[in-house]
């Protein structure tokens, strides 16, 4: 890797650089290393954006239980749903 950046670096022009070996693997790390931190990115993102969904949701389900439209064992019941944890056993599925 640090021959790599070496030559990179002595090149005199960039039609040097790409008559020489090494460019292919160059270009091969700066664009993993881009696709890598594009990924992170937007996993960031999509985290955010899920994480203030389900804020808005509590806050949602809260001013409905407030003012008396949904019973308080029901917000919870929809708040919890899809948190249920299945596991795959030799004697079946287990859910728990």
């Amino acid at each position: 890797m640090e021959c790599i950046i070496v030559e990179y670096l002595l090149a005199d022009s960039f039609s040097d650089l790409l008559h020489r070996d090494n460019f292919i693997g160059l270009v091969a790390i700066v664009m993993g290393c881009t696709t890598g931190m594009i990924a992170i990115v937007f996993t960031m993102i999509g985290g955010v954006l899920k994480a203030r969904a389900r804020e808005e949701t509590k806050r949602e389900l809260a001013a409905y239980v407030a003012e008396g439209t949904i019973d308080p064992d029901k917000a919870i019941a929809i708040l919890q749903a899809g948190e249920t944890i299945c596991e795959i056993t030799g004697d079946g599925i287990k859910v728990s």
